[in-house]
């Protein structure tokens, strides 16, 4: 998968919209299938969202994007479940340190929070959490919640790309103020969760 990332090249957003609509009705499943191949990689999923807003639209785009994402994430989570945490970890290489001290221990919120930070991508949350123990349905609860709406945003971008009128810009911009809020929000639930979870300082008993 990195020997993928470093040498294959993805089609611009012209091309791939072209060879997508050349499929016919079969467009909505390739796109879907793609997506979620492109989530297993360290590839950014970003190409793909706004080439779903520029294809189909933001309500369909949305639609398809969201089962894509999700299949993609939730396979790289039972990937890295089956190569093991050491494994793993070495393969984050950069990332290692930073998904290993936020994804330790965590859960909904740990992972909630990663997904809706703008710049950290998908694939070492996704690999993170698998190896670091994060259960399998708070992920994917997690994800499916989460990556809603940085997913509508890019879509939305996609879209105003296609049509762009007032409605479509107004999309883009609400989209990006809910990221920020729900980033906001998710990062002080979870350090009160984890503030709650340290121990108390205190003098030893021994």
């Amino acid at each position: 998968m990195l020997w993928l990332a470093l040498n294959v090249r993805l089609p611009s957003l012209e091309e791939l919209r072209e060879q997508i609509e050349a499929l016919g009705a079969w467009a909505p499943l390739a796109f879907i299938g793609l997506y979620a191949v492109v989530a297993l990689t360290p590839i950014p999923v970003t190409i793909m969202a706004v080439t779903a807003g520029l294809l189909f639209g933001l309500g369909l785009g949305t639609l398809l994007s969201m089962i894509g994402v999700v299949l993609g994430c939730f396979g790289a989570y039972w990937l890295a479940r089956a190569l093991g945490r050491d494994t793993v970890l070495k393969v984050l290489g950069s990332h290692a340190r930073m998904i290993e001290d936020r994804l330790e221990g965590g859960g909904f919120y740990a992972v909630c929070t990663l997904r809706l930070v703008p710049g950290i991508p998908y694939w070492p949350v996704n690999y993170g959490s698998g190896a670091l123990g994060i259960r399998a349905r708070e992920y994917l609860l997690a994800t499916a919640i989460s990556a809603l709406p940085g997913q509508v945003s890019l879509i939305a971008i996609g879209s105003f790309l296609a049509t762009p009128d007032v409605l479509h810009g107004a999309a883009v911009v609400l989209s990006w103020i809910v990221v920020l809020v729900l980033t906001i929000l998710s990062y002080r639930r979870w350090r009160a969760a984890s503030v709650t979870s340290e121990p108390a300082d205190g003098p030893s008993d021994t």
